[in-house]
């Protein structure tokens, strides 16, 4: 029998033969779902359902899309798995697309993009929307899949295409921000990165790829010669990009489809790994769990906020188990400076050195649709103590990242916006943002591969990402998967960051901060509180 039903306000939302459960998003709503049609013959199910979403586009330059993917279950919830699409390609057989978009679904069928195809701005309404899920492809029996304990979950993200370009990375005069990258010893023109080919870092006093360090433990010193590969992502290959950082909604929603033993290991309340260490709120982050009963949920009050509290090996297992990938600081310079542009010295992610501290919200409490009252202002830097907003709450609630997307609104521009060249929120300020360096040799092992959905579940080294590849991937236990954080460090400034020197695109002052052994214990002891989270997929 055909179930429907509606969902509103949401980042996730699941189909059962049984049940329904919600889950919330920023700017995203998925209703009407339900099974279409089933081929035995071809071991697959189509869905169908409608989208909407706020502040979407596409222009001459870029769009924005929203990555979905599935995830089954067939004891009742008790664990989860990556569902496969029955095909790769635009809108292929089966998959249905409502005139003004298109399906994307790429080469490993891990999930889709659903884009527009029209030039257009503004909210969105994708109706009729049909995907085919492979059941067979995932081993399950026309039986299995068709069961009453068989559960569906889709979830979504928005993202923004970047598209293939030449660009430059490194301040233009050096903007008196740390290790910014040079043209050599006595040339401060930016590096140029006009493909993807590999790049050869010299000793060259001009016209080269000179490496200027900010002097992390482990981190290459200034004039190390070393060789970027071809495979290493250098930004000019287009890709996807996370519109805005991770918010406390998605992370609660991956959290809770982890067995009971990854959630130990993934649980950022606890004290492991130099966590936060509390249920309650601290530093405006919401998440609480209650480890004595791991079969209840983790909530979180404001699911629009940026997560915190999150080391390296947690946003590695949430883009493993998203099908995504983590992004490097070469990509992070051509997402915010754009392809062919100058840089500016001194610049923020919005193309010039205008920045204003948010200070007061609209009103009380925050509810999702809070914005920020302060004049002009583009960043939540500097540890500003708001005003309004949750206040009322407590000393905990006046610093800390604030919701995604918050200074963008109907009349505002880049600048006010605090965006990105292609759109892409807050990476200026908010929270710090874990990146692939290329200041060390473990950082140049990466090679962009994507997540497949799977975490590892060795005892003790439950939830970790499985890429070999990937910074701070145990290579001498790879069952124990990405449990170390060699090879990471971070853009973009935080919250907390008191100036241009840290905020500023081309800065790299924490660039390779992460320097722990393979095995570290203490990857969210690092001002955890600061940090946040954003993925990437390259384009197929």
């Amino acid at each position: 029998m055909r179930k429907t039903f509606s969902i509103f306000f949401l980042w996730s939302f699941v189909f059962s033969l049984l049940s329904i459960v919600p889950a919330f998003a920023n700017n995203l709503q998925i209703a009407n779902f339900y099974d279409y049609s089933t081929d035995t013959s071809a071991n697959t199910m189509t869905f169908t359902f409608n989208v909407t979403q706020d502040n979407s586009w596409r222009n001459a330059t870029n769009y924005d899309a929203v990555w979905m993917f599935m995830k089954y279950s067939t004891d009742g919830g008790a664990s989860w798995n990556h569902g496969s699409m029955s095909a790769s390609g635009t809108n292929p057989t089966g998959f249905n697309a409502p005139t003004g978009f298109e399906i994307k679904v790429p080469a490993d069928e891990k999930g889709f993009f659903l884009q527009r195809t029209d030039l257009a701005a503004g909210s969105i309404s994708a109706s009729g929307v049909r995907v085919v899920w492979d059941y067979g492809q995932d081993g399950l029996s026309d039986a299995t899949a068709q069961a009453g304990n068989t559960t569906l979950k889709i979830f979504g993200l928005e993202m923004v295409y970047i598209p293939e370009g030449s660009f430059y990375a490194g301040d233009a005069s050096g903007g008196n921000l740390t290790a910014v990258l040079k043209q050599g010893s006595a040339d401060e023109d930016s590096w140029y990165i006009a493909s993807e080919n590999a790049i050869n870092a010299t000793n060259a006093s001009a016209d080269g790829y000179y490496y200027f360090s900010a002097g992390q433990n482990d981190e290459d010193v200034d004039g190390a010669t070393f060789l970027i590969p071809a495979q290493f992502p250098k930004g000019y290959q287009a890709f996807y990009l996370m519109k805005y950082e991770l918010t406390e909604g998605q992370w609660v929603s991956f959290f809770n489809t982890l067995t009971t033993d990854q959630k130990t290991i993934r649980d950022i309340t606890s004290s492991t790994a130099g966590g936060k260490n509390s249920d309650a709120v601290i530093l405006r982050n919401t998440i609480s769990w209650d480890s004595a009963s791991p079969l209840k949920n983790a909530k979180t009050t404001r699911p629009d906020r940026a997560v915190s509290y999150i080391g390296w090996p947690d946003i590695c297992a949430y883009a493993d188990w998203a099908a995504l990938r983590p992004y490097t600081e070469l990509e992070f310079e051509k997402a915010a400076r754009g392809a062919g542009i100058t840089a500016v010295s001194g610049e923020y992610a919005w193309g010039n050195t205008t920045i204003t501290a948010a200070a007061t919200f609209s009103g009380t409490p925050e509810n999702g649709t809070e914005t920020i009252a302060t004049a002009s202002a583009n960043a939540n830097y500097n540890n500003t103590a708001f005003s309004l907003g949750d206040d009322y709450l407590g000393v905990q609630y006046t610093r800390g990242p604030v919701r995604v997307g918050i200074f963008a609104t109907s009349v505002s521009t880049r600048t006010t916006a605090g965006t990105g060249y292609y759109g892409n929120m807050e990476l200026s300020g908010n929270l710090w943002e874990p990146t692939v360096t290329v200041g060390n040799s473990w950082g140049r092992v990466f090679l962009g591969t994507h997540g497949d959905g799977t975490l590892t579940t060795l005892a003790s080294y439950e939830g970790n990402a499985t890429n070999l590849d990937w910074p701070g991937f145990n290579s001498a236990n790879p069952t124990r998967g990405v449990n170390g954080t060699k090879g990471s460090g971070y853009k973009g400034g935080g919250f907390e960051t008191d100036s241009f020197e840290r905020l500023g695109t081309s800065s790299r002052r924490k660039v390779a901060a992460n320097a722990e052994s393979d095995a570290s214990t203490s990857y969210r002891s690092h001002g955890g509180q600061f940090f946040a989270g954003r993925l990437a997929r390259t384009a197929d």
